[in-house]
């Protein structure tokens, strides 16, 4: 198996202290996600859960941004395939998040610059979450007509119900502080000191038995709920996918390829 990837949207190699760095690498588009970058995401989950000595993940952004969420260019190329693509799309993208999640070894994640939508998720996903003080956060999804239901879950253990239903439903963007403030990260450092600061925290994981980490995280998602069940995990992908080619959608993606703000109508239906 190989131990490395060192081309692609998604890159990852492990070193000699069982350490894996994952790096998103689509710094032309911010690391916005696509298909290619979910399905690299999903090699690189694939490739190291089997990896012999493995004690660590820490996931980073190349360029200036951690992840800009979708790409949504690609999210409208989707939203006109067909019913079973754009399943097929949203159950990749489920799945990466998922996975992520529930990796038996810890996870970090240090995160500079943008942090929007799907990226927000992500580091929901992580144990341990650095952010520069220069990162800027948001689940933008509202803003397209689209929802963040894959990633609900996530978010709801990172930062709680109260916090999400402000943040999922505005979609405004918030700084480092109050990312730290909710929970979504959970220390802040100045951006020249971000590599330090990582560096710092891989120093306490590997300082501990690396099968009472498994263990101790098991527990604690098993303990905590977060485990969810493949019915709800499958409602969740058929939301995400209709929402993607419904009208509201629609109109919110033309919205942003046209650079103008969206012209929503009708009203919000109670059920």
């Amino acid at each position: 198996m190989t131990s490395s990837n060192s081309t692609g949207p998604v890159l990852w190699g492990i070193d000699e202290r069982g350490v894996a760095n994952v790096v998103l690498n689509r710094p032309e588009v911010n690391n916005a996600y696509d298909g290619g970058l979910v399905d690299g995401l999903l090699r690189a989950t694939d490739a190291l859960k089997d990896m012999a000595g493995l004690r660590l993940i820490v996931i980073r952004g190349n360029g200036q941004h951690f992840q800009a969420g979708a790409d949504l260019k690609w999210i409208d190329a989707v939203a006109k395939s067909s019913p079973t693509e754009n399943i097929s799309a949203s159950r990749a993208t489920a799945e990466a998040v998922r996975l992520l999640n529930s990796s038996p070894v810890p996870t970090l994640a240090l995160v500079q610059g943008g942090c929007f939508g799907g990226g927000t998720g992500i580091i929901a996903a992580r144990d341990v979450v650095i952010a520069a003080d220069n990162a800027m956060f948001s689940i933008s999804e509202v803003r397209w007509g689209l929802t963040a239901a894959i990633i609900l879950p996530q978010l709801i253990r990172g930062i709680g119900l109260r916090q999400l239903r402000r943040y999922a439903l505005t979609g405004e963007r918030f700084g480092a502080e109050e990312a730290r403030r909710i929970g979504l990260v959970h220390e802040v450092v100045a951006l020249s000191d971000l590599e330090n600061a990582g560096a710092r925290m891989i120093d306490h994981f590997l300082e501990n038995g690396p099968q009472a980490i498994s263990e101790t995280k098991v527990l604690a998602l098993e303990l905590a709920g977060a485990r969810i069940d493949e019915k709800a995990f499958d409602r969740l992908i058929e939301h995400h996918a209709a929402k993607r080619q419904s009208k509201e959608a629609a109109e919110g993606l033309a919205s942003f390829a046209e650079k103008r703000s969206a012209r929503w109508g009708g009203t919000a239906k109670i059920r």
